[in-house]
């Protein structure tokens, strides 16, 4: 009887291990169908992508340039203090202006070549007056260069026409209108200069000159 037992014992151990071995294979072949559901799946969601928006074509590459940032425009800070060395240098206190005012009340100017009627023209007040300058207070030196700046950029800017109000110098020592005199030499040495007169005397009289200026190049 024992022997026959034995067998049966393994006998059903033997169904024990086909039972797992089905149940295995089972399992593989659902989750391989599983997978391959998946995969066509994925395919035909591929496929209909494709046919929704037609060919398609890999972008090609460029080639990178790496662009140097231009430079910032350099500072012409030569240019600027030969500019200022110009105007010290160009008006001069020493020049001799007795021979080229009109000698009149008003000690008029008019550059060689210009009628007498354009400064006539300019008391009467037929000029507009488009900018002018107040040299109040300044040294010497300051109105000079500040003489200088603001006649050039009048002639630049096509200024016809100017007021310069250099004072009627009361508060000089001496009561003598130094920085008049001045102020009418240094006139007289710029070149955009025409003409000048005495302003009238509601517009400054012997403290103010009108200054006509010729015609820029612009």
């Amino acid at each position: 009887m024992p022997a026959k037992s034995n067998s049966l014992k393994s006998l059903a151990d033997l169904k024990q291990v086909q039972r797992s071995l089905a149940e295995q294979r089972e399992r593989d072949a659902a989750e391989a169908a599983a997978q391959a559901a998946a995969q066509k799946k994925r395919l035909a969601d591929q496929d209909l992508f494709t046919r929704a928006i037609g060919a398609t074509q890999p972008l090609r590459k460029t080639a990178a340039v790496t662009l140097t940032p231009e430079p910032p425009a350099p500072i012409p800070v030569q240019q600027q203090l030969d500019d200022q060395r110009v105007l010290r240098e160009s008006l001069s206190d020493e020049f001799d202006v007795s021979t080229l005012l009109d000698a009149d009340d008003a000690m008029s100017f008019r550059r060689p070549g210009i009628n007498t009627d354009v400064t006539r023209r300019l008391r009467a007040g037929e000029w507009s007056i488009q900018r002018q300058l107040d040299l109040h207070g300044m040294r010497s030196d300051e109105a000079r260069e500040a003489l200088g700046a603001f006649i050039r950029e009048a002639w630049k800017q096509g200024v016809r026409c100017v007021r310069v109000v250099h004072g009627k110098g009361h508060g000089s020592p001496g009561k003598q209108p130094v920085l008049k005199a001045k102020v009418q030499r240094w006139l007289i040495q710029k070149n955009e200069t025409l003409a000048f007169v005495q302003a009238k005397p509601a517009e400054g009289g012997g403290g103010a000159l009108v200054v006509l200026l010729a015609p820029s190049r612009r």
